[in-house]
C-alpha cells in the first residue's frame, strides 16, 4: 500500500493556515452521498425479485438443455412441472394404504390441473412403495405459482401420514419449489449475519464505542449503492444476477469495504499525530494509502471482469455484479468516510484519542518476530511452508464429484427425502424424466430411437405444437449418475435436429460449460492480475512471486477442501462453480494484500534500505493492519457457511480459509523469504535490480509497529 507510518513518529506538522470550505467541502460530500442514497434505496429493494435461480438461467443459451427448455415453453401449456406423490410403509403398504392413496391422487388432480388421464400408481418389487407420476403446465415459469402448488399437495398429503405411512412429494417441480424457499431467506439472514459479524470485529479492533459504527454505517451505503446499480444492469443490460452472485457481492461489499475502512483509520490516526487539523491529516493519509487502496480495488474489479469470459450464465453475471460492488465499496471509503471522520474530529476515536504531538503506544511487534524468523533462516522457511502447501494440495485427490442437485441443501427438505426413497424403492428405474423435443415430421422415427437407447426403460410421446413434439424418457438409472449421464449422451448422439433436457441433462451442461470455463477464465485472470501488478511494481520478479504465491494458497486450500467436506462435513460432492469462482476470489483478494506489503518493500528500497532491511520493514510496518483486514475479510466470507446450501457453504469455507493461509503463512513468511533470498534480483529487470547497496543494514533490536487498524 502507500507509505505507510514509520517506524519513529516525525516531529508535529505546524497546521496550516486556515482555508476556507475546509468544513464545506465534507457536509457536500455527506449531503451528495445522502442524495445518492435516497434515489438509490426503492432500486435497491428491487433486487431480490430480479434474481434467477432456474437452472436454464445459469446455462449459456447454447446448451442443449437450455434448447430444449426454451421449446418445451413454446409448446400448449408451456413449462411443465414433473411432481411425484410417494407413498411408503417399511412393511409393505396394506390396502387400506392404497385406498388411501387412490383417494388422496383423485382430490389432488381434481383440485388442480395434472391433465384429463387419472393418475396410475406404480408399485414396487418389494411392496412398500407406491409412486404417482403427475405433470401440469399450470404454473408455467411462475415459481410463486409452483411454490403455492407444491404446498397445496404437501399440505393433502400430511393429513395421510400416521402409523408409520408416509406421504411425500418429490420429482423436480418439488425440488425447485424448496430451492425457491431456501433462496428467499438468503437475503436477509446473509445481511444480518454480515453485519453483526463486522461490528464485533470493528468494535474488538478499535476499542471504541463511536469509532466502529463509522465504517459500518458506510460500507452499508456502499452496499445500498451496489444493489441498485446492479438492478440498473438487470434492466439495462438483462445481466443475470443468480441468488448465489447476489450473496457474494454483499459478502464483498462489507469485506472489501472493511479492509479499506482499516488501512484508512490507521493511517489517518497515525498522521493526526503529526497534523493538527482533522482535515490535513486526513488529505494526507488519502495521499498515503489512496493510491495503494485503488491498485488493489483495481486488481480484485478485474479479475472479476475476466469472469465475463465464461459461457456459464451464472458466472459471466457475477463478474461484472462483484466488480460493481468492489468499486461502490471503494468509492464510499476514499468519498464517504474520510468526509464523516472530519467531521466528527479526534472526538471520533475516544477513549484512545490521537493526541497532536503525540507518539504512537510502543507494543510488542508479532510480525517482526515472525519476519524476523523468516530474514535469518529463509531458505528453511521457505521450504517448510512449500512442503505445508504442497502436503495440504495432496488432499484434491481425495475429492468428493460434481455436487448433485438433491445433495445441495444442508437440511434435508422433504423433496430430497423422497427422492432418496424413491431410488432405493425402484432401483432399477428413474422418477426423473428426461425430456426429449424434435421435429414434428420425426416424432415416430425419434421415439423408436428413444426406445432402442441403452438404458431407456421407457419413452412415451407427449405435447405437440409450433412443429415441435415432446417425448418424456425414463432412464433405468437414478438421477444424476454416471449411467443417467451415459444414457443422455446416447440419446444426444441418435437425434436429428432434436435436443435433450430435463433436470439431467442440464446438470450434465453445468458440469462441461463449468470446465470449459476453467480453462478460459484461469489462464486470463492470471494475465491480467499479472500485468497490473508488473505496471504497480515495474518489476518481473515480484509479480510473479505474489502471482505463484496466490496460485500455491487456491491449490492448497482446494486439497483442503478434499480432506474436509466429505470427511469431516459429509457433503456428497463439490458444486463444478466452486474451482473456478474460488480461484478468482483468492488470486484477486491475495494479490489485494500482496500489493500492499509489495508497494511497501519498493518504498524502502527506494529510500535506500538493504533489500533484507527492505523485506522484514515491509512486513513490521504493514503486518498489524493486513492481518486486522484478513481477518475480517475471512471472518465476513464465513458468514456464507451459515447459509443452508452447500455450495455457498463451500465457496465460504476455501476462501476464508485461503485468506487465513495467505495473510499468516503465505504473505508473512514465504513471501518474506523469497525476497530475502532474491535481494535487489526480486525487483528485475527493473532499476532497483541493478542497485548495490553498500551493506546490510543491522536488524534494530527493538523495533516499534505502528498501530494496527485499531
Amino acid at each position: 500500500m502507500g507509505p505507510l507510518p514509520p517506524a519513529v513518529a516525525p516531529p508535529p506538522v505546524k497546521p496550516p493556515a486556515r482555508r476556507g470550505g475546509r468544513r464545506a467541502l465534507p457536509w457536500a460530500v455527506v449531503l451528495l452521498w445522502a442524495a445518492v442514497l435516497a434515489l438509490a434505496l426503492p432500486f435497491a429493494g428491487k433486487l431480490a425479485d430480479a434474481q434467477r435461480d432456474n437452472v436454464v438461467d445459469y446455462l449459456p443459451a447454447s446448451a442443449d438443455s437450455t434448447q430444449a427448455a426454451r421449446v418445451e415453453q413454446a409448446l400448449p401449456g408451456g413449462e411443465s412441472t414433473e411432481l411425484v406423490v410417494v407413498y411408503h410403509r417399511e412393511a409393505g403398504l396394506t390396502g387400506a394404504d392404497r385406498a388411501l392413496a387412490e383417494r388422496r391422487l383423485a382430490e389432488i388432480t381434481g383440485a388442480h390441473d395434472f391433465g384429463d388421464a387419472p393418475a396410475e400408481g406404480i408399485p414396487s418389487q418389494d411392496g412398500t412403495t407406491l409412486m404417482y407420476p403427475l405433470t401440469t403446465t399450470a404454473p408455467g415459469t411462475d415459481n410463486d405459482a409452483r411454490i403455492a402448488l407444491v404446498d397445496d399437495v404437501r399440505e393433502r398429503l400430511a393429513a395421510d401420514r400416521s402409523d408409520g405411512l408416509r406421504a411425500e412429494l418429490g420429482g423436480p417441480g418439488a425440488l425447485a419449489s424448496d430451492m425457491e424457499k431456501v433462496f428467499e431467506t438468503i437475503d436477509g439472514t446473509l445481511m444480518i449475519a454480515t453485519v453483526l459479524v463486522v461490528a464485533v470485529l470493528l468494535v474488538i479492533t478499535y476499542r471504541s464505542p463511536f469509532l466502529w459504527l463509522v465504517p459500518l454505517l458506510v460500507v452499508g451505503a456502499a452496499a445500498v449503492a451496489s444493489q441498485a446499480l446492479v438492478y440498473g444492469l438487470v434492466r439495462g443490460v438483462d445481466l443475470t444476477v443468480t441468488s448465489q452472485s447476489a450473496a457474494i457481492m454483499t459478502v464483498l461489499v462489507f469485506g472489501a469495504g472493511t479492509d479499506y475502512a482499516l488501512l484508512l483509520v490507521a493511517r489517518y490516526r497515525e498522521e493526526l499525530r503529526r497534523i493538527a487539523h482533522p482535515h490535513d491529516a486526513m488529505l494526507a493519509a488519502l495521499r498515503g494509502c489512496g493510491p495503494a487502496v485503488l491498485a488493489s480495488s483495481g486488481t480484485v474489479a478485474a479479475g472479476l471482469l475476466c469472469l465475463l469470459a465464461a459461457d456459464l450464465n451464472s458466472a459471466s453475471g457475477l463478474g461484472p455484479v462483484g466488480a460493481v460492488g468492489v468499486v461502490c465499496a471503494l468509492a464510499a471509503m476514499l468519498t464517504l468516510l474520510p468526509a464523516v471522520l472530519v467531521l466528527l474530529g479526534r472526538r471520533v476515536f475516544w477513549p484512545l484519542v490521537p493526541v497532536h504531538g503525540s507518539e504512537p503506544p510502543h507494543r510488542r511487534s508479532l510480525f517482526a518476530a515472525m519476519g524476523g524468523s523468516a530474514g535469518r533462516r529463509p531458505g528453511v522457511v521457505l521450504a517448510a511452508g512449500a512442503l505445508v502447501l504442497g502436503a495440504l494440495a495432496l488432499g484434491t485427490l481425495n475429492q468428493p464429484g460434481d455436487l448433485a442437485q438433491e445433495d445441495s441443501f444442508t437440511d434435508r427438505p422433504e423433496s430430497v427425502s423422497a427422492t432418496l426413497l424413491l431410488g432405493e424403492a425402484y432401483p432399477g428405474r428413474s422418477s426423473q424424466p428426461i425430456t426429449v423435443v424434435v421435429p414434428a415430421d420425426t416424432t415416430d422415427a425419434a421415439l423408436e430411437r428413444a426406445r432402442a437407447t441403452e438404458g431407456v426403460v421407457r419413452a412415451e410421446p407427449g405435447r405437440s405444437g409450433g412443429g415441435w413434439s415432446e417425448i418424456t424418457v425414463l432412464a433405468k438409472d437414478a438421477p444424476e449418475t454416471p449411467g443417467e449421464r451415459r444414457t443422455i449422451e446416447a440419446l444426444r448422439a441418435g437425434l436429428d435436429g432434436g435436443h435433450v433436457g430435463g433436470p439431467g441433462a442440464q446438470q450434465l451442461d453445468l458440469a462441461e460449460t463449468n470446465a470449459r470455463d476453467r480453462r478460459v477464465v484461469i489462464p486470463l485472470v492470471l494475465v491480467a492480475v499479472l500485468l497490473i501488478l508488473v505496471a504497480l511494481l515495474r518489476s518481473l520478479v515480484a509479480p510473479l512471486i505474489l502471482t505463484a504465491a496466490v496460485v500455491a494458497v487456491w491449490g492448497a486450500v482446494t486439497g483442503l477442501g478434499g480432506l474436509v467436506f466429505e470427511p469431516l462435513l459429509g457433503f456428497e460432492g463439490i458444486d463444478p462453480s466452486i474451482p473456478l469462482l474460488s480461484f478468482v476470489f483468492l488470486v484477486a483478494l491475495g494479490v489485494d494484500y500482496g500489493i500492499f506489503l509489495m508497494h511497501r518493500m519498493r518504498e524502502e528500497s527506494l529510500a535506500g534500505a538493504d533489500p533484507r532491511a527492505a523485506a522484514l520493514t515491509a512486513l513490521r510496518t504493514t503486518g498489524g493492519v493486513i492481518a486486522s483486514a484478513g481477518i475480517v475479510l475471512a471472518a465476513t466470507f464465513t458468514v456464507l457457511m451459515n447459509l443452508p446450501l452447500v455450495p455457498l457453504v463451500e465457496m465460504g469455507f476455501l476462501v476464508a480459509v485461503g485468506v487465513l493461509l495467505d495473510t499468516f503463512l503465505v504473505r508473512t513468511y514465504l513471501v518474506t523469504a523469497v525476497s530475502v533470498l532474491l535481494r535487489e534480483r526480486v525487483w528485475w529487470p527493473g532499476p532497483l535490480s541493478r542497485r548495490r547497496p553498500p551493506a546490510p543494514a543491522p536488524e534494530p533490536a527493538a523495533v516499534r509497529e505502528p498501530a494496527s487498524a485499531g
